[in-house]
């Protein structure tokens, strides 16, 4: 009796321990699972709250989920949901010792329909959540509404109440909730350190984004999405990346579309969501206006053959001529030395311009770096750079003039005869100068290359700078490999003083173009009062040394060469008599009403010119304002813009980088049948502007 007595107490303590087993599962069960809700009026969509039971308790965070069941052929959105559709929410006012919650977003796919393109999910998607609460210790009481939109052919937005109880420090584990949480993890984009971010550049004329990163691994099936957490990037459409790959190297460019126009991006800062095969990185990146890398189909050594042909060219360039005579100074005197002085000579004027190509690489080298202004010619923006340039061609003029001499002491003298020619510095500043003064230019081939120089890394952009000076240089090379060249000219007389004194007169022509420079800055009466002080000075010092008539000759240049320049200011150079038209009434630079403007059915010719910069002003004495231009322009149908480089403006320039430009002049022409643009050669003609023109508005 006592045996079955006891048999029977072990048998209930048996059955009470089971019972008691299985309870915590069943409050589970109820306390951390709202179970499946769906809307009668939308059975289509199921949707079930879970907590894991996983807990931080130093981080006050509790691991939760929200499962989402669809029906075939519905679907529910992204976080950005693309061009339709509304991303899903809750709102979480009601709770209680609740802070906030982290949404996880698992990646998206892409869906079209009538082609509208949107970001989703389709069948099963689990979203995870981590929720922050306020006290540990305390109970939890969650209440959201979830709002969510579900579409197949037509949309339906559908709201769920979400209620819950429960205390952080009592929770348990969910076998099923933490399956679905780290299933759902799996799919969420996270930092890799595979997968870098290089550069998100924005350009507004074009309303293209481009993303540069890099995969270690290399890429197989990259997609890329872009969203963001500002208002502007949140009214944005990014459309699916046209995407190029180059070894490592990403390189993709969406076209981002809005309701209110075209959105400001720049500075803003964006999330690039990318996926490959088994891996997906989500990484934030500020928004530049940088060029992005140019593509490397172009080998470099076919850049450098382009930048070895535009440094020749940039000899011929209007803005080179007035320093033609130091030039043709250096090969005039050559007449009477020897071959090695003649090769040793042209060789120090190379190495000039090979040095002062570096110099201007390293300038550019530490503005990139910096993150400051980068392009060609960017120092004519500096006053200073304008005033010592002022006063290195006024001792340039001052010296053909003869009207000084530094005297060394004999032993001196004695010590460079021994040595060989006293010159050779001389030469190597002005190979330095003649670069210096040449840079307002940009000639045909020179921006391609410094547009790959700047956009590369920085042995790239010395290489092409170097390329760029031997280029140039390579007048002075010829005549250094072949010194009998500078024997082929007249024999030495008087005619060679009366030519130094012509290009004497050309440098001073120049300074006085340069000193005109100075009036972007400080006022017309400074300026002018400093040129009057100048031109006494040299005056009174050519009165002393040459007499009084080279100063009669002197005035008499400067009289007649001002009246000149005022009348080759407004007559052409096949027209003389014929009086230039006033210039059109251009509108300032601005890529919106670009964008406006293209929409209206119009046409936009933008022209980016400096005051510097002489071959803008080829450019518009030569043919924008000669007919059929200028009549083209004054149609009613064309809108004109002009962006002002003359002083530094970000603006400016990140327009030009946009378009991958890095000098002036820029000249581009969109049009509702060319809303990316036309971009113009940098030397213009007529027969180019006007097939621009009438492409751009549909008009062939």
């Amino acid at each position: 009796m006592k045996k079955q007595l006891s048999s029977l107490l072990a048998s209930i303590a048996l059955l009470a321990t089971l019972i008691a087993s299985l309870l915590p599962l069943s409050a589970q069960a109820v306390e951390y699972n709202t179970g499946w809700l769906s809307n009668p009026q939308h059975p289509p969509v199921e949707v079930r709250y879970m907590l894991t039971g996983q807990s931080d308790p130093q981080a006050s965070t509790v691991e939760a989920l929200l499962e989402v069941r669809l029906d075939t052929g519905w679907k529910t959105y992204w976080r950005s949901p693309g061009e339709g559709g509304v991303a899903p929410s809750i709102d979480w006012d009601l709770s209680n010792n609740l802070e906030n919650v982290d949404w996880h977003w698992p990646m998206p796919k892409r869906y079209e329909f009538l082609g509208v393109e949107t970001l989703g999910y389709k069948e099963h998607i689990v979203f995870p959540m981590t929720l922050h609460v306020e006290d540990m210790s305390k109970p939890v009481f969650l209440s959201g509404k979830l709002t969510m939109s579900s579409c197949t052919n037509i949309c339906v937005l559908t709201d769920y109440e979400l209620t819950l109880d429960f205390t952080p420090s009592k929770l348990s584990a969910s076998q099923e909730a933490m399956h679905l949480y780290n299933q759902g993890m799996s799919q969420v984009p996270k930092q890799s350190s595979v997968i870098s971010l290089d550069q998100i550049s924005w350009d507004a004329g074009s309303r293209t984004l481009s993303v540069v990163a890099t995969n270690s691994q290399g890429w197989q099936q990259p997609d890329v999405f872009i969203d963001g957490s500002s208002q502007q990037a949140m009214d944005s459409s990014f459309r699916t990346p046209s995407i190029r790959i180059d070894g490592n190297q990403l390189i993709a460019q969406l076209e981002v579309t809005s309701w209110f126009g075209t959105p400001d991006l720049l500075n803003q800062t964006l999330n690039a969501t990318i996926s490959d095969n088994d891996i997906a990185v989500e990484i934030p990146g500020l928004v530049t206006d940088l060029p992005i890398p140019v593509n490397s189909s172009a080998s470099l050594l076919e850049v450098i053959a382009i930048a070895l042909l535009g440094g020749l060219i940039l000899n011929v360039m209007p803005c080179v001529l007035p320093v033609l005579g130091m030039k043709l100074s250096t090969v005039i005197s050559a007449k009477t030395l020897q071959q090695r002085q003649i090769r040793t000579q042209f060789l120090a004027s190379a190495a000039g311009i090979l040095v002062s190509f570096w110099l201007l690489a390293g300038f550019l080298i530490v503005l990139k770096l910096s993150g400051q202004t980068l392009g060609w010619g960017v120092q004519f923006q500096s006053p200073y750079f304008i005033a010592a340039m002022v006063l290195i061609t006024g001792l340039f003029a001052a010296n053909m003039f003869s009207l000084f001499e530094i005297r060394l002491s004999s032993n001196t003298n004695t010590w460079l005869a021994s040595r060989g020619d006293s010159s050779y510095a001389g030469h190597f500043i002005q190979g330095m100068f003649a670069t210096l003064l040449a840079t307002p230019c940009s000639a045909p081939f020179l921006g391609t290359a410094v547009a790959f120089a700047l956009g590369a890394d920085i042995i790239t952009l010395i290489a092409i700078f170097t390329a760029l000076a031997i280029g140039m240089a390579a007048p002075w090379l010829v005549i250094a490999a072949f010194p009998t060249v500078a024997r082929l000219l007249p024999k030495p007389g008087p005619w060679m003083n009366k030519l130094k004194t012509l290009f004497g007169f050309m440098m001073l022509a120049t300074s006085l173009w340069l000193l005109s420079l100075m009036a972007n800055f400080f006022s017309l009466w400074l300026v002018s009062g400093i040129g009057v002080v100048l031109v006494i000075a040299l005056l009174w010092r050519l009165g002393n040394v040459k007499g009084r008539k080279p100063v009669i000759l002197t005035l008499a240049f400067l009289l007649f060469g001002t009246a000149g320049s005022l009348i080759l200011g407004s007559v052409t150079a096949d027209q003389w008599a014929k009086p230039l038209r006033a210039d059109h009434a251009w509108q300032p630079l601005d890529t919106k009403q670009i964008a406006q403007a293209v929409n209206q059915g119009k046409t936009v010719f933008v022209d980016v010119t400096a005051d510097w910069c002489i071959t803008c002003k080829a450019n518009k004495v030569g043919v924008l304002l000669q007919d059929p231009v200028y009549s083209e322009l004054d149609e009613d149908n064309i809108v004109l813009m002009r962006g002002d480089w003359t002083r530094p403006s970000d603006y400016v320039t990140g327009y030009l980088q946009s378009n991958g430009r890095f000098g002036v002049p820029f000249n581009i022409v969109y049009g509702p049948s060319a809303p990316q643009g036309i971009p113009l050669p940098v030397i213009l003609s007529s027969e180019e502007v006007i097939q621009a023109i009438k492409s751009a508005g549909g008009q062939e």
